[in-house]
């Protein structure tokens, strides 16, 4: 088989990004690949491709029996790749079902006033050219891209799409029925045994402590009011927890003050930004993930499946892809006023520990084994490929 593949690399720093770092060469070690290198794009340091991957300009054309392999994310990283999806050829795989935000960048950067109209009013008729129309007076609302998720748009010219969930592929069959579609799962590295004593030590963490662990770009949107009044909530019960925050973004000052509020400062700690080598092992240092994004954009988190991978059960939002993981791996938290109670009383499950937390663990792993390990990923993309190519 031979793929054009064409997403964001690294050193950008975006979950696709090291979704294509992990994944590309065990794919090029089974089939032949060529790789998009992104406009103005430079190799990152801490990374290197395979020398089985032929790195090719951001321009250059798919050859007759190369199937361009298109990586669709809800931000700016691949407003570059939108004029390839009028390639017939192409199959998108889809990281997100919102690109409600990459139709904006698409309408800014177009130069047509009337693009985003367009595009919302295709999918959601009368209201999405409202919503459009509004956002030209400077009328927007968080959950405009949520209630108008705009992702058919971008993929009317293609034969196929990948999607990483069984609850976005139905979403697809639902509003595409005749769109092929296909599910794999999402890779993330093995990061094999890992030292859990000594990945503590290196964050000056305390044997004793629970540890929560908060993965990846800060949102306000990712939960962390609901998971800042769950820590608040077991520490006040007695349990002896710790927030980690590992990662960049935005308003660390707030969740500084927020903490201080309630009365948990000293139990935050934040790494910033990790290198690519500690970054897939840091998740075996928490007793407890979390990743509760609301609304959620039908992403089948990474953060999420890191946790799974180091063996760290990881409290999801209790919404559409998250409830696919079984329940000891991925135990839900309820959206909404309960959600800091629900969380403290797994970090209070945590803390006590025993042979059930150890099955927790243990379900973690074997979920993480079951669908997400590079090698048996790049498999799976393979054949589904080959299966839609042939089928169309």
């Amino acid at each position: 088989m031979k793929i054009l593949w064409a997403s964001p690399l690294p050193p950008v720093r975006s979950g696709v990004s090291d979704y294509a770092a992990e994944l590309l060469p065990e794919l090029a070690a089974r089939a032949r690949v060529r790789v998009l290198a992104p406009p103005a794009w430079r190799p990152s340091e801490d990374w290197t491709l395979t020398d089985a991957v032929e790195i090719v300009p951001h321009d250059a054309i798919a050859e007759p029996d190369e199937i361009p392999l298109i990586h669709l994310g809800n931000n700016p990283h691949h407003l570059w790749l939108v004029d390839r999806l009028d390639d017939p050829r192409a199959v998108a795989v889809l990281h997100d079902l919102v690109l409600h935000h990459l139709l904006v960048e698409v309408a800014a950067f177009s130069n047509d006033p009337d693009a985003l109209a367009r595009g919302l009013s295709e999918v959601h008729g009368a209201a999405g050219d409202a919503v459009a129309r509004a956002r030209s007076l400077g009328l927007t609302h968080a959950r405009d891209p949520f209630l108008m998720p705009a992702w058919s748009p971008f993929v009317k010219k293609l034969r196929a799409v990948v999607v990483h969930s069984r609850w976005a592929e139905d979403a697809v069959r639902r509003q595409r029925p005749d769109l092929a579609v296909a599910r794999v799962g999402l890779a993330v590295a093995d990061p094999g045994a890992v030292d859990r004593t000594r990945e503590r030590a290196l964050l000056g963490l305390e044997a004793d402590e629970v540890v929560l662990m908060h993965l990846g770009f800060l949102t306000p949107e990712k939960g962390l009011r609901d998971v800042l009044g769950g820590l608040a909530a077991a520490v006040r019960a007695g349990v002896a927890a710790r927030l980690v925050l590992v990662g960049e973004g935005v308003g660390m000052d707030a969740i500084v003050a927020a903490g201080e509020v309630l009365g948990i400062a000293d139990r935050l700690t934040a790494t910033g930004y990790l290198s690519r080598e500690r970054f897939p092992t840091a998740p075996a240092v928490a007793d407890l993930g979390v990743v509760l994004r609301t609304p959620s954009a039908g992403e089948t988190s990474a953060a999420a499946v890191r946790f799974l991978a180091c063996g760290t059960p990881v409290a999801v939002g209790g919404v559409h892809q998250f409830l696919e993981w079984p329940e000891a791996a991925a135990p839900r938290v309820t959206p909404g006023a309960s959600a800091p109670a629900e969380l403290a009383r797994l970090l209070a499950e945590a803390a006590v520990g025993g042979s059930g937390w150890s099955a927790r663990r243990r379900a973690a792993r074997t979920t993480y084994e079951a669908a997400h390990r590079p090698s048996d990923v790049a498999e799976q993309l393979i054949d589904e490929l080959a299966k839609m190519c042939n089928e169309l």
